[in-house]
């Protein structure tokens, strides 16, 4: 790896205003350097890029803001949106950040906003409530939306419902950011479809399942403008000995499009898997300790030999050697102190 890369942490605020915060990452240690900056906002859940790299996006109580993201990696205030919801869990935007995308876990609201020539938040174009009784009793049977990700093709949003079992492909309509549905991929009962990724040729999709820890893969075409999804393998992200109460989490899929990473709280894991680039298809080949509690979302460095773990019961980032030839991670140094954090990128400028 070479150039110069920053890490960004996002973490609730209960005690804590500053929310979220940049930091220098060495991309020959893996480990983290001084922290360049910190911004005020509230309980920011989830953070995303645009695709064109120069602006971040966030959850907050109020809605979403944005950021520039300046040239040595600290941010600089945009503007914020309401989303006329509670407050989201997911945000994402579409491959020619042109729209934000929010999901809405307590709500079960999916809310489409336009952006700006400038990539600043502009108006709601889109708002849609799932409805329906789900299989989880604990969930209270309602609608709760996890995640919100284009296809790579950049034609359709897929829409996870851990409350219902299902994830809902919508036709964006890039003209109005407009949603119809299209199709629904209808994952097992109780099985709780969490985050989805593609791989980088948009071929294939993995949804990391919440409840029944696995990951299913997926083949995917548009033909004749509809959406085609199509189950080829099903594989464990945890060990036949795994903790009780265990729940699979977040989701990444490598910079060289061969690996497949995912967090396990509860069982406090992380497992890798190695992409067959051609089929798709997964072979597993660890899951280890972590060392922290709650990994809720994991960062991998762009050469596979770095992985971060950002725990939110623990209130830690962990760092970890990545040796996948051998199937190991190692600890990479003490823990970072970060007061429950729910998300982190490493992100080269």
């Amino acid at each position: 790896m070479s150039g110069k890369y920053v890490l960004y942490a996002a973490g609730y605020t209960r005690d804590e205003v500053h929310g979220l915060r940049v930091y220098d990452f060495d991309p020959e240690t893996g480990r983290i350097g001084a922290q360049l900056s910190a911004t005020e906002i509230t309980n920011p859940s989830y953070i995303t890029i645009s695709h064109n790299g120069r602006f971040l996006y966030s959850i907050t109580d109020d809605g979403v803001q944005s950021y520039t993201i300046n040239p040595d990696g600290t941010l600089e205030f945009m503007n914020k949106s309401g989303i006329h919801g509670m407050r989201g869990c997911y945000i994402s935007t579409d491959y020619e950040d042109r729209f934000l995308f929010v999901a809405g876990y307590h709500d079960g609201k999916l809310t489409v906003l336009s952006l700006n020539e400038d990539k600043s938040i502009n108006t709601i174009c889109e708002e849609i409530y799932h409805k329906g009784f789900g299989s989880v009793g604990e969930r209270n049977y309602r609608p709760h939306i996890d995640c919100c990700k284009m296809t790579r093709d950049n034609k359709f949003l897929c829409v996870t419902d851990v409350g219902m079992d299902h994830v809902k492909i919508y036709r964006l309509h890039h003209d109005t950011g407009r949603l119809d549905l299209a199709d629904i991929i209808r994952s097992e009962i109780e099985s709780a479809p969490h985050h989805i990724k593609f791989s980088h040729d948009g071929k294939f999709a993995y949804i990391i399942h919440e409840m029944k820890n696995y990951i299913d893969v997926y083949t995917y075409e548009c033909k004749n403008g509809e959406p085609e999804f199509e189950k080829i393998q099903t594989v464990s992200t945890v060990n036949s000995y795994h903790a009780g109460n265990t729940a699979a989490y977040a989701i990444q899929l490598s910079e060289d499009d061969n690996y497949i990473y995912c967090s396990n709280a509860g069982d406090n894991s992380v497992s890798a898997f190695k992409r067959d680039p051609k089929t798709g298809l997964l072979e597993k080949l660890f899951t280890l300790p972590i060392s922290g509690d709650f990994p809720k979302d994991i960062a991998v460095s762009d050469d596979n030999k770095f992985l971060l773990s950002i725990n939110n019961e623990s209130n830690t980032i962990s760092f970890f050697k990545l040796d996948l030839e051998k199937k190991i991670i190692v600890m990479n140094g003490p823990m970072k102190r970060f007061k429950q954090g729910n998300c982190l990128i490493i992100h080269k400028l």
